[in-house]
């Protein structure tokens, strides 16, 4: 049966396992699947630019053996030229899977419906599953589980907050999420999502103290809190942001193994500090790696090679 991948909540429990499973193997052996897209082609259909997503999804179809074709906004016009739901069903008729990296979650849905190969979600305003699983990925590596472990995400309640909500509730991970009032993650994914944490043990709490939900943390994660889109709005959301800035108090008030997360591009000085991101207990590059490796293992899975 085909599948698509627009939110994490699209896979099971057991599935998410499987995918980090099968990354850990990609990631061993960068060898490892190496024929499984052979003579398969993936688009990348892009509104938004990026150079990780971006990246890592063309080396992963590069090492699986197969060809990626990238489309950026100027080159297909995406519901300008003509209907989302047109481009879906035409492209899907030359290609194996797509990559859609959208601005309205609604386009990413819209796209696969209509297309008749799978759709991965690359990221849109509501959510950002792929950067999820690399996160589970980073976190499952430094502390050899998932489950039971406290999460601390500070900063600005967006798509990637969503997304990490929804996969540490699915492995039963403790979150704490630090936000100001105004700018906390979406009513109906923060219910859903501490609903899912409730069914596999864990809790899902918010506070607008960032010193409160770094306490104890073994993670702490943070992500810009200004993103694409919202440049007019930089001034105000530095003011009300700044005293959510991930720095040497706040790692110190968590656990002493603590790592730190960051989803990147980060803006230094900002929500993190430069000692921070540089610092022996931070994992942000491994992060971004790991992009690489889970999306090679959802792609795998999704063409039913993994």
């Amino acid at each position: 049966m085909m599948r698509d991948f627009l939110t994490i909540t699209d896979v099971s429990e057991k599935e998410l396992s499987r995918l980090l499973m099968l990354a850990v193997r990609c990631k061993a052996n960068r060898r490892f699947g190496g024929s499984a897209l052979k003579g398969k082609t993936v688009a990348l259909v892009f509104q938004k630019p990026s150079m990780r997503t971006r990246v890592a999804f063309e080396v992963a179809v590069h090492q699986l053996g197969g060809a990626a074709i990238y489309l950026d906004q100027q080159d297909i016009q995406l519901g300008v030229r003509e209907p989302i739901n047109d481009v879906a069903r035409a492209l899907s008729r030359y290609v194996d899977a797509i990559v859609v990296r959208t601005f309205a979650h609604a386009d990413a849905e819209a796209f696969a419906t209509s297309a008749d190969c799978p759709v991965i979600n690359g990221l849109s305003d509501a959510v950002h599953p792929c950067q999820a699983l690399a996160d589970l990925l980073t976190i499952q590596e430094a502390f050899g589980r998932l489950k039971g472990l406290r999460v601390a995400y500070i900063g600005d309640g967006n798509n990637v907050l969503h997304s990490l909500l929804h996969g540490c509730a699915m492995m039963g991970a403790h979150v704490t999420v630090a936000t100001p009032p105004a700018y906390k993650p979406h009513d109906a994914m923060w219910k859903d999502a501490v609903a899912r944490a409730k069914h596999h043990g864990a809790v899902i709490r918010w506070t607008s103290d960032p010193t409160e939900a770094a306490t104890g943390a073994e993670v702490l994660y943070t992500d810009v809190w200004v993103s694409m889109g919202q440049e007019k709005e930089r001034e105000a959301r530095l003011k009300v942001f700044r005293p959510y800035q991930i720095n040497a108090r706040l790692l110190k008030a968590a656990q002493p193994g603590c790592i730190v997360l960051h989803c990147l591009p980060a803006h230094r000085g900002e929500e993190i500090t430069d000692d921070i991101m540089e610092h022996r207990q931070s994992r942000v590059f491994d992060q971004a790696e790991n992009r690489l490796h889970v999306q090679k293992a959802l792609l795998m899975w999704l063409c039913g090679k993994g």
